[in-house]
């Protein structure tokens, strides 16, 4: 009877869903429904979990309150039918228990992220997006591709597709304290718990049940209605529902028993912040022998690097002078490993003439070598690359998100967006598991978040991966087909548009339409 009722409702509540951020404070009666439902699921949840003692359950435990946990805490904090939500947030870094100072005169921090359209909607959704735009950021509307080869290179631009842009470069720290600054702008029912999991009971054991009347949660515990968890720092906590959003060495995963499937690459992406004497509003993104090198604008006549190379390479370029090291950075982004790849405007119609047709070369569609980098302006970072992801992300009373889910290569800097993703379609999926009265623990809610994150984030690690694997080979003919396929996504101007439209969010896959 609950699935039958759950599917006539979920469409009615999908319409409310969509409404509740822009309308929900001028409409009354959405106010008044939205407030009855939530009020009608804590009800229910405080005559079952009552206390009698200290011991107090949350609804959901989120552990990990990087980008990502936060991004779902936000969520919920901004959405109707979740607001009124006890959660709890369990993470030991210090950006949670001290909230830094960013201070615009300061250089980037070289750990940014390249955030989509798509990812900006969900911010702006939250109202978390405000936050942002008080610090550095810098949108971009081009992008160029090469390859070292010479034979081929693509331009993007968000005009192709009636965008105004194609992303935003911004430092992970001001995505962090945007959305920590939005919760905190709420009543959100939140606890930080500045501490890490040592350990998570699911199924307590039989000899371990005892229904005290006197002890209401642990007898929903015992019940196998709450999932026990115990912290570093000896504290002790109940939830409906366990967060793992704890990065790609997840303890949630472990303790739950996920298995993962992946690989180490045999490379390293060293990153870093550096600055030029005029200011960049492209991101470029150049394939390499040894892996791509992306040059990311972050505002003020700063850019930040992405380079992907064997580990050798990247504990030398670490430690070379930095005089050194911007040579090699302008080598690598100029005529280094290969001449420029060249268009009709520079009177070469080349062996790829034939996907072009008889579409002349706009000036703004002709290869444009990126600005010179003058200086290093940060340290420089290295860390190993590989792809992982795990076989589930649901299970009675646990869920994954973001790199606890998934890892993947750096080279498109989708990342971050597959994780956000994932954060804002978990809390949608529970407010609607909320709107028909169901236990947001239950397996079956779960596993619906599951089968629409699991595609989609599947599809995008298929399709970087083969690029990583496309350029990780230097091969005559294999070389050809790579410059036969940056062509045509320069030129065949449907599968341009599809491109870009996957890229920046929407769940499209990149082929004609």
């Amino acid at each position: 009877m609950n699935r039958v009722i759950a599917r006539k409702v979920v469409p009615t509540y999908h319409q409310i869903f969509k409404l509740s951020r822009k309308q929900f404070c001028s409409d009354e009666a959405a106010k008044s429904s939205a407030a009855a439902a939530s009020s009608q699921f804590n009800q229910e949840s405080d005559a079952n979990l009552s206390l009698t003692g200290n011991v107090q359950p949350y609804d959901i435990a989120i552990v990990g309150g990087g980008m990502v946990g936060m991004a779902l805490a936000c969520s919920l904090a901004t959405t109707p039918l979740t607001k009124h939500l006890r959660v709890a947030i369990i993470d030991s870094s210090p950006a949670l228990a001290n909230k830094p100072c960013i201070k615009r005169e300061d250089p980037p921090d070289p750990r940014v992220s390249t955030v989509t359209p798509a990812t900006i909607s969900f911010f702006k959704d939250t109202g978390a997006w405000q936050y942002v735009q008080q610090h550095r950021h810098a949108y971009f509307d081009k992008m160029q591709v090469w390859d070292y080869t010479s034979l081929g290179y693509t331009k993007y631009d968000a005009r192709d597709v009636d965008k105004e842009v194609l992303g935003c470069v911004v430092e992970n720290k001001v995505l962090h304290s945007s959305l920590l600054s939005r919760i905190e702008d709420t009543d959100f029912q939140k606890t930080i718990y500045h501490s890490r999991l040592t350990s998570m009971s699911l199924h307590p054991s039989s000899s371990s049940i005892v229904v005290d009347s006197t002890a209401p949660t642990e007898a929903s515990y015992a019940r196998g209605r709450l999932a026990k968890l115990e912290l570093s720092d000896g504290n002790s906590l109940y939830a409906k529902l366990v967060v793992g959003s704890d990065g790609g060495k997840s303890q949630v995963r472990e303790l739950a028993g996920f298995k993962t499937t992946g690989w180490k690459y045999s490379q390293n992406a060293v990153i870093c912040t550096v600055e030029h004497s005029v200011e960049n509003y492209c991101a470029w993104q150049r394939f390499l022998p040894a892996g791509p090198i992306a040059l990311l604008p972050i505002g003020d006549k700063f850019s930040n690097i992405v380079w992907t190379m064997n580990p050798e390479e990247s504990s030398d370029f670490k430690s070379v002078k930095e005089d050194d090291f911007v040579k090699a950075v302008n080598h690598a982004l100029d005529y280094g490993y290969g001449p420029h790849p060249k268009s009709s405007l520079q009177g070469s119609a080349g062996m790829f003439s034939w996907l072009r047709g008889n579409v002349a070369i706009l000036a703004n569609e002709s290869f444009e070598i990126p600005p010179k980098v003058v200086k290093l302006a940060s340290e420089r970072m290295a860390f190993p690359l590989s792809l992982m992801h795990a076989n589930e992300y649901a299970s009675k009373r646990v869920v994954l998100i973001g790199d606890a889910a998934h890892t993947v290569h750096p080279l498109a800097g989708q990342g971050v967006n597959l994780g956000f993703g994932d954060a804002f379609a978990l809390s949608r999926i529970i407010a609607e598991g909320i709107a028909v009265g169901m236990d947001i623990g239950e397996v079956s809610l779960l596993k619906k978040y599951e089968a629409e994150r699991k595609l989609a984030n599947m599809t995008m690690m298929a399709i970087l991966d083969g690029f990583q694997k496309a350029y990780s080979i230097d091969f005559g003919p294999l070389n050809i087909l790579r410059a036969a396929a940056f062509h045509g996504a320069h030129f065949i101007s449907p599968l341009k548009r599809s491109i870009i439209s996957y890229a920046s969010g929407e769940q499209r896959l990149p082929l004609f339409y």
